[in-house]
């Protein structure tokens, strides 16, 4: 290949793979994200692509790439990191491996209900908690209502703690939620969301545990027919923007996405109250039994676990504050 073929195709190469750049004098921003296209996070994103378009009056445009298109969660969040892919979607969860404090979200029952985890979100301990990735180049920009987790299963049904006892459950890569599980009895067995379903029909699990929507859309209730809405934690999804991408735009062009990300979050929220109803009624249908169990039954055994982080100052700190916030 001579000098200008080989020059031209790098220049072509590293166009593809900018997580930002500007076409026409368009600022576009990758964003990609692994939930398929009827998901109301999906749905908010788009959302917020039209919101940016038109605050900015066409100057910039988010190009999204759902369904794992460009990769996994982990995958994503390594893309992010060096600027390949400019913003993606995780789980608060995941977060914790690089911003430590957002393990208080996965702590079970820490919010009384869900206006309480709104205030946490939206006031200065969310604000604060978004900023902690900076260090490993993720910038979180909104979260996102994720709703509650409970558990799912395929053989047996769970109506107390003691009914986990024996099972492998399906966690994030989350050291909090793996000690939940183990808490109430379970037996934590970390795997991607997209080799999930496969693990649940294979039996190298015998259950997981996630918010309805996330339930009915990954086609789980296929292969479980037993769900517990014990609600044990309320982790949102998070927003990123990597560091490269964002300390890229002018001041003015964070301003535009950043009022059109807070308005995507406010259209999130109204959408995602229909899809749990919606969840839940359609895998009704399809055989799935609904279980509402005895909730105390489930705080009683994390009761140590919360205790457990009187020895740590930072998390015990915002246990504490969260626990203040109206």
């Amino acid at each position: 290949m001579s000098t200008t073929r080989l020059s031209g195709f790098l220049l072509l190469l590293s166009l593809l793979l900018a997580g930002c750049g500007e076409i026409g004098k368009v600022t576009t921003i990758k964003l990609a994200h692994g939930l398929n296209v009827d998901h109301s996070v999906h749905k908010a994103m788009v959302y917020m692509g039209e919101r940016l378009k038109e605050r900015s009056g066409g100057k910039m445009h988010v190009a999204i790439y759902p369904n794992q298109q460009l990769g996994t969660e982990r995958q994503l969040l390594e893309l992010l990191q060096i600027g390949s892919v400019g913003m993606t979607k995780v789980s608060v969860g995941v977060m914790e491996n690089f911003a430590p404090n957002m393990k208080v979200f996965g702590l079970p029952f820490i919010f009384r209900d869900k206006e309480h985890a709104y205030n946490v979100m939206d006031g200065e301990i969310g604000r604060e908690l978004l900023l902690q990735g900076e260090d490993y180049w993720l910038r979180g920009l909104t979260y996102y209502d994720a709703g509650s987790r409970s558990f799912y299963t395929k053989e047996r049904p769970i109506y107390t703690p003691d009914d986990l006892s024996g099972l492998k459950i399906r966690v994030m890569e989350s050291a909090t939620a793996m000690d939940m599980v183990r808490s109430l009895g379970g037996s934590p067995t970390p795997i991607s969301w997209g080799e999930l379903y496969t693990a649940l029909q294979q039996g190298v699990v015998d259950g997981a545990e996630n918010n309805p929507p996330s339930f009915y859309l990954s086609g789980h209730y296929e292969v479980c027919k037993y769900y517990t809405l014990n609600e044990h934690t309320t982790l949102p999804d998070v927003l990123l923007i990597g560091t490269h991408v964002w300390d890229r735009l002018s001041p003015e062009e964070q301003e535009w996405l950043q009022a059109a990300v807070d308005d995507s979050a406010v259209y999130q929220r109204k959408l995602w109250a229909e899809s749990e109803q919606e969840a839940l009624d359609a895998v009704k249908e399809a055989g799935v039994e609904i279980i509402i169990p005895d909730k105390s039954t489930f705080k009683k055994e994390v009761t140590q676990l919360i205790e457990s982080y009187k020895n740590d100052n930072n998390i015990y700190s915002l246990i504490q504050r969260i626990q203040e916030t109206e």
